[in-house]
């Protein structure tokens, strides 16, 4: 995939770009004017001095009435004014201890959005932290800045001029959270298209960032272009697709890269789901790579999966693409239970499971597997407004032999749930607090944010439903492991990250704990758009990012990664360690579309029986350092994918692994693929490529396959071992 890090130029050029290249100062119309008075002494958000200068950093003052220096308009663009000017964050910066200071207002500019939350954060739009009194000084002329919401009372605000939004347009209208944007369509076109273009402006870019989004559209029409950046959701309201209707595009570009080459094989970690779109010039495009799911998807005309440079993997499923879909440059690519009118295009693999309208079965060339129908599956669950208004939660009934879109006929089969069966975490929550909310019996609704928990959650109740919003992410801190699911029936947990904190942990999602043995085959858990990143952000660290250890559960789209860049200092052999990514204990465990990568050892260990893959996307390492560190006893390297010899029965379909050993090209991979030979095990229509030639896989599968390196960079088996 020849992932490149964004160079530090060009995050300062975007950064420039973000503080000075819009023209022109705010004049909207005020929501509401006032006092902001802090909970923690009860004094007033003051203008030092009255001063109107640019960099003038506000304080906390008495308050004293008709002073005028504490007197702010909270603006309907979510800009906080006093004295004519913009409450701001200095330099653009969204860590910890930024100085908030006053600047002139540019409604473009993030770092001046702001929003009140119905828990008194004040959160800035950039960063997702919240206004915080400095030291918690609780005296005069104390100043502000920004940090991570942690519910103390130097951070709690209450706003003496009235609410900061407009009432509800539905009494029904839960609290979200800043975070979280629901559009109606009575709103007009340029208000939404001016939220949509305010988040994508901060998020085309914000690969390694805090900030979080879900942006959703409830039943009717709409005339907007919703261009989906990094940690964004862009998602229907309706119980099935046809419900919300975009005339328009939802669609995501590579044209951010600074060297123009249109390169998608970054754009990780985004969503569209429950649309209708109608692209007015009759093609729409998706061009991504992993963790960027395409679901519940109608496209009235073609879909585009490339921008015109490379783009190294997707994912599609229960969605109707009337017209064609153009893979392009996509090198791996899974469409499960979708319908298209055409597919055109290929590269190393395309995978498709159930889905009319595909391409036959052709493998390798052009390298196409074709399977009928999905054996078991569930669709992910999601949010939905019901004809009365009231917010649900739609839970998918598991379908068997599934051709074809879930709501191809009409409704769905499944369950809802009323969203009171949900603990709402929001800004300020904490592992204690969700797992109390567990312990009392609830699901769990998490809203768009990077939650640090001091504590495991612990996931008992039978049919729980555990569904993120905005790619919510679990980060463990201390080392504590972030997840632990019970052995016990129906668990649906989705749309949410697992990013490991800076202190290893054993295991970071473990589902039931070492020697489950129940059956769950009439009531599977379901994992769906689940995600495990080590390193990016942090230099985070586990050992195994995820355990199957329950029987029967369903794996619906998962990127397991150690990263291969990031911010400075998070990645590299020693200060991103990971040894596995994904273990499987238990038995008659299915997968779609699971991609692993970069892990130190065995990427993917299968220990249970009975396994199946629909798609598997793999590379190895970038960064050993030398042979002598990538050893597995007396054999190079370690393979991708690893079937225990204990093992009788498995079956693995479409799957890819790459190598690319940039920083010592000399380094061997024995095989990408160790299975036991058996009959039972079969693994059918396998690629290994060399990327760039830059290092050596000895074999595909065993000792089966032709060696990949600069001399011969793609080889391509049909069947083994």
């Amino acid at each position: 995939m020849r992932k490149r890090a964004l160079t530090a130029a060009f995050a300062a050029i975007i950064a420039c770009v973000a503080a000075v290249g819009f023209v022109g100062v705010t004049s909207a119309s005020a929501a509401s004017s006032g006092t902001i008075v802090s909970s923690a002494n009860g004094k007033c958000l003051d203008v030092t001095n009255g001063s109107t200068a640019n960099g003038n950093q506000p304080q906390m003052w008495d308050c004293t009435s008709g002073n005028q220096n504490q007197v702010w308009t909270l603006a309907d663009n979510g800009s906080v004014q006093a004295r004519g000017k913009c409450l701001d964050v200095a330099n653009n910066s969204t860590a910890n201890g930024a100085v908030v200071h006053l600047w002139d207002c540019f409604d473009t500019v993030a770092t001046q959005k702001w929003t009140l939350s119905a828990s008194k954060d004040l959160v800035n739009f950039a960063a997702n932290k919240c206004l915080d009194i400095k030291d918690n000084n609780l005296a005069n002329g104390a100043k502000l800045q920004l940090w991570d919401c942690s519910g103390g009372a130097n951070q709690k605000w209450t706003f003496s001029g009235g609410t900061t939004t407009p009432p509800p347009t539905n009494p029904n209208d839960p609290d979200l959270g800043p975070n979280v944007t629901i559009f109606d369509p009575s709103m007009s076109s340029a208000t939404i298209q001016s939220k949509l273009n305010s988040v994508f402006s901060q998020q085309q870019t914000n690969q390694f960032g805090n900030a979080r989004y879900a942006l959703l559209f409830k039943p009717g029409s709409y005339n907007v272009d919703a261009n989906v950046g990094f940690f964004t959701q862009v998602a229907g309201l309706g119980l099935t697709p046809d419900q919300v209707n975009i005339n328009g595009h939802v669609h995501v570009e590579a044209d951010w890269w600074p060297d123009g080459t249109q390169n998608a094989t970054q754009n990780f970690w985004r969503s569209a789901e429950g649309l209708s779109v109608t692209p007015g010039d009759g093609l729409d495009r998706w061009s991504v790579s992993q963790a960027a799911p395409y679901r519940r998807m109608h496209v009235r005309g073609n879909l585009a999966l490339s921008d015109g440079g490379w783009s190294s993997g997707g994912f599609i499923a229960d969605s109707k693409i009337d017209g064609q879909i153009q893979s392009g440059s996509q090198q791996q690519f899974l469409t499960r239970n979708s319908q298209m009118g055409s597919w055109n295009g290929s590269n190393w693999n395309q995978v498709f499971v159930g889905s009319p309208g595909a391409p036959a079965q052709s493998f390798p060339s052009p390298p196409f597997t074709t399977i009928g129908s999905a054996p078991v599956i569930a669709e992910k669950p999601y949010l939905y407004v019901d004809s009365a208004g009231a917010y649900q939660v739609f839970v998918p009934a598991v379908r068997t032999n599934a051709s074809g879109t879930s709501w191809q006929n009409g409704n769905p089969a499944g369950s809802s749930l009323p969203i009171s069966t949900f603990y709402i975490v929001k800004s300020g929550d904490t592992a204690t607090t969700i797992n109390a909310a567990l312990a009392a019996g609830k699901n769990l609704l998490v809203t768009p944010g990077v939650y640090h928990l001091n504590q495991t959650l612990n996931v008992t109740r039978a049919n729980t439903v555990i569904l993120g919003l905005g790619l919510a992410t679990f980060m463990p801190d201390g080392g504590v492991d972030a997840m632990h699911i019970a052995d016990v029936d129906g668990v649906k947990l989705a749309g949410v990250l697992f990013d490991a904190g800076t202190t290893n942990s054993n295991v970071l999602l473990q589902v039931g704990p070492t020697g489950s043995t129940a059956s769950h085959a009439a009531n599977p858990t379901v994992l769906s758009d689940v995600f495990v990143r080590l390193g990016g952000a942090v230099a985070g660290k586990a050992t195994v990012s995820m355990q199957i250890n329950s029987n029967n559960v369903i794996g619906d789209h998962a990127w397991i990664w150690r990263a291969d860049h990031g911010n400075n200092g998070t990645w590299g052999w020693t200060l991103n360690p990971g040894r596995n990514g994904l273990v499987v204990n238990g038995n008659d465990v299915t997968f779609y579309g699971l991609f692993v990568e970069h892990y130190q050892q065995y990427q993917t260990i299968w220990n249970g029986d009975r396994g199946r893959t629909y798609f598997y996307q793999n590379e190895m390492p970038y960064d050993p350092p030398n042979q002598a560190a990538y050893m597995n006893g007396s054999t190079q390297g370690w393979a991708a994918y690893k079937v225990a010899d204990s093992v009788t029965t498995h079956e693995a379909y479409g799957l890819g692994s790459y190598c690319f050993f940039n920083v010592n090209k000399a380094v061997v991979n024995a095989r990408a693929f160790e299975v036991p030979v058996k009959s039972g095990v079969k693994f059918r229509d396998m690629v290994t490529v060399s990327l760039g030639g830059t290092g050596t896989i000895t074999h595909v599968i065993n000792n089966t396959g032709d060696t990949v390196n600069s001399g011969h960079q793609v080889t391509s088996i049909v069947t083994g071992p």
